[in-house]
C-alpha cells in the first residue's frame, strides 16, 4: 500500500468533466484506490462519491493505492491532478 498527498491546483477543482476523467483513469488500474479529504474517504472509481465530496482548488487530498500496479496508479493519478488546467 502506498499513499501520496496532492494539492488541487485547478481553478475549478474536480468538477464533473475532470472528475469523470480522473475516475476513468482510476478504473484502468486493478488495485484498490481510495481518496481521502480530511476525515472523508471514498473510492476513486466512483464519480458520484467524488462529486458528493466536492474537491475544490486548494484542497489537499491523499490518494491511497493498494494492490497490483499500485505504483503506476499513484503516479498516473498524481500526474493527472498536477497537470489539470481545465
Amino acid at each position: 500500500m502506498i499513499e501520496r498527498e496532492v494539492e488541487i491546483i485547478n481553478e475549478t477543482g474536480l468538477h464533473t468533466r475532470p472528475g469523470n476523467q480522473f475516475v476513468k483513469l482510476a478504473k484502468t488500474f486493478p488495485c484498490d484506490i481510495i481518496v481521502r479529504r480530511g476525515e472523508t474517504e471514498f473510492s476513486a472509481k466512483s464519480l458520484l462519491k467524488l462529486m458528493k465530496v466536492g474537491v475544490s482548488k486548494g484542497d489537499h487530498i491523499t490518494i491511497v493505492c493498494d494492490g497490483e500496479k499500485e505504483n503506476e496508479a499513484i503516479d498516473a493519478l498524481s500526474n493527472f491532478l498536477a497537470n489539470l488546467t481545465e
